[in-house]
């Protein structure tokens, strides 16, 4: 059985981040789904089992930190890792100070990735 205490959830809509950054994960020794827009992701039945949440910030239709003010609206508490392409200092604050853990720019190192997992995972 799957130790959901350990379940990572991306969500990015480009294809290359949900393959890759999943199978980072995996090699890092979580488990991980990977969803294609945040609207995927709250339909699934998965949220409530995401122990965090490594969140796109710029997405069509909800944006990362839409998502993050709708589960701070359903009082969904799960630690979230924003990604971004974009070097925005306002957004990064805005989103650390809305609670996120960490606002990492891609392309980002796994150290990187696993130090803001752990961070994460210590807060939750």
């Amino acid at each position: 059985m799957t130790d959901t205490r350990l379940l990572v959830s991306v969500v990015d809509d480009d294809e290359s981040v949900r393959e890759s950054l999943p199978d980072l994960l995996k090699e890092l020794g979580f488990t991980a789904r990977a969803f294609s827009s945040a609207e995927e992701f709250l339909e699934s039945d998965i949220v409530l089992r995401t122990r965090c949440l490594i969140l796109d910030i710029a997405m069509p239709g909800m944006s990362g930190p839409e998502l993050q003010r709708e589960l701070k609206l359903r009082r969904i508490q799960t630690p979230i890792i924003f990604i971004t392409a974009h070097q925005d200092e306002a957004v990064r604050r805005e989103t650390i100070d809305q609670g996120a853990v960490e606002c990492l720019l891609k392309p980002f190192t796994d150290t990187a990735v696993l130090n803001a997992l752990n961070a994460a995972l210590r807060t939750n």
